[in-house]
């Protein structure tokens, strides 16, 4: 589904991308890791088309979209959802409109069509009958559903999470894991996700890709990645302070 090659990338004269290449496969839950500050949501950025590599290339079925513009770029995009830090609701909408936000902005569907779909979503994420109240009404838990529920609303091929457990407790993280499984289960999406929650992302991931240094150190299925002997791997499961991954 995606084929990063070689992918440089430098801010200022920081080369936060050094040549990294990572391949998805079509259906699996591909998780990143990675210290804070070392290149995955600029990864992120330039899986979206937000960001173009000094050199390298990213493919989506086979198109090199780092060269892409407009529409064409657009109709790629068509084809993503994303589930952003934070859940990046508008304050300003009811959670039914967040939820619809999407759908009316890239599709011609009816209101009616709509709003049979947001529903449908909300049930799905566990939040039916709760469409009419607004972000700062629900809990923290129920905004990342939301976000969810958004990310999926339009059916999309392959769906981008960043960092979608950040500020929540333990059970909380567990609770919306096995929701993103669920998920992913019932609509076999493409999902490359950014995350820091080690161990909870072993139990959902088909596999794990360790980012450092601006490359991919190591990647394979969840047990491999914590069997490995890489010690850069291993420090950054256990969370040690000494070793390669100098505290910041």
């Amino acid at each position: 589904m995606i084929r990063v090659e070689d992918l440089h990338r430098s801010f200022g004269g920081q080369r936060v991308l050094r040549g990294l290449t990572l391949e998805v496969a079509a259906g699996e839950i591909m998780v990143v890791i990675g210290r804070s500050g070392g290149g995955k949501s600029v990864l992120l950025k330039h899986l979206l088309g937000l960001l173009r590599p000094d050199s390298g290339r990213v493919l989506v079925h086979g198109t090199d979209i780092t060269h892409l513009r407009g529409p064409a770029l657009d109709r790629v995009r068509e084809r993503y959802g994303v589930v952003f830090q934070g859940g990046a609701l508008f304050d300003s909408m009811s959670v039914s409109d967040n939820v619809a936000f999407p759908l009316r902005e890239k599709t011609p569907l009816r209101s009616r069509e709509i709003a049979e779909r947001v529903e449908e979503k909300l049930d799905q994420v566990g939040l039916a009958g709760m469409g009419h109240k607004n972000p700062a009404e629900i809990s923290g838990g129920m905004r990342k559903r939301v976000a969810i529920a958004r990310a999926l609303v339009t059916e999309p091929e392959v769906v981008f999470f960043d960092e979608p457990t950040t500020g929540l407790d333990p059970i909380l993280v567990n609770t919306i894991h096995h929701l993103i499984l669920a998920m992913h289960r019932k609509f076999r999406f493409t999902a490359v996700m950014v995350s820091h929650e080690i161990p909870e992302i072993f139990g959902i991931a088909d596999r794990v890709a360790m980012l450092h240094d601006g490359v991919i150190v190591e990647q394979g299925a969840p047990d491999a990645i914590q069997a490995s002997a890489n010690p850069t791997v291993q420090q950054f499961i256990r969370g040690d302070v000494e070793g390669a991954l100098r505290p910041a």
